[in-house]
C-alpha cells in the first residue's frame, strides 16, 4: 500500500505544481483568464499540462489505491510506478516542447505509457474483484 500511497501523493503533487505554474504564468503574462491558441504559447502549454494531467491522474490514483489495498503482486507496484513516471514525462513533455502542434518524444512516451498502465490497472481492478 505504501507504493500506492508514494505514487498517489506524486500524482497530486504534479496536478497541483501544474496548477500553481498556471497560475504563476497567469500572473507573469497579466492573463487572468482564457490562453491563447498558439500551440507555441507558454500559459497554453502549461494550461493543456495541468488539464490532462487532471483528465488522467485521478483515475490513476482510484486505481492505484484500490489495487494497493488488496495486496497486489510486485508487478503491479511497478505499474503504479510506471504510470506515475508516465505521468510526469507527459507534463514535461508538454511544457518544454517547441510547439504542441509537433511530436514530442517525451510527451509520446508519457502518452502511451498512460494509456498501458491505465489499461493494465482496469484490468487487474477487474479481476481482482
Amino acid at each position: 500500500m505504501t507504493t500506492a500511497i508514494v505514487c498517489t501523493g506524486l500524482l497530486g503533487l504534479l496536478v497541483f505544481g501544474l496548477g500553481i505554474g498556471v497560475s504563476a504564468v497567469r500572473g507573469s503574462s497579466n492573463t487572468i483568464i482564457g490562453s491563447s491558441p498558439d500551440p507555441t504559447d507558454r500559459l497554453h502549454k502549461m494550461v493543456r499540462a495541468h488539464g490532462n494531467a487532471t483528465e488522467f491522474a485521478p483515475m490513476l490514483a482510484v486505481l492505484m489505491l484500490l489495487l494497493g489495498a488488496r495486496s497486489p503482486a510486485g508487478w503491479i507496484t511497478w505499474v503504479f510506478v510506471l504510470a506515475t513516471l508516465a505521468r510526469y514525462l507527459h507534463a514535461a513533455g508538454m511544457i518544454t516542447c517547441e510547439s504542441l502542434a509537433k511530436p514530442n518524444p517525451l510527451r509520446a512516451t508519457g502518452a502511451v505509457g498512460t494509456y498501458l498502465c491505465g489499461l493494465v490497472l482496469s484490468v487487474a481492478a477487474l479481476l481482482s474483484a
